[in-house]
């Protein structure tokens, strides 16, 4: 599964770890990505969405319905 969110565009974030020693290796900061099924009432199906913990509020608070239509406007298949 992609570290990266449908809804918000959340994608990793790369820096670095620093050690006491100050010496830098790479890293990479993920997203918190979770799979959410939500019914989707008007196709009467359930929908599989990839989300991020910030995309999962936002679709309780806009509705799955308009989080959807979000989705398909910026062309990615749901």
């Amino acid at each position: 599964m992609s570290a990266h969110c449908q809804l918000t565009g959340a994608k990793p974030g790369f820096g670095n770890s620093i050690s006491h020693s100050h010496r830098r290796t790479s890293r990479r900061f993920d997203p918190n990505i979770q799979r959410k099924r939500y019914w989707l009432a008007g196709e009467g199906r359930y929908v599989r969405l990839t989300l991020s913990a910030k995309g999962v509020k936002t679709v309780d608070s806009i509705g799955i319905e308009a989080a959807v239509a979000r989705i398909r406007a910026s062309g990615k298949k749901v």
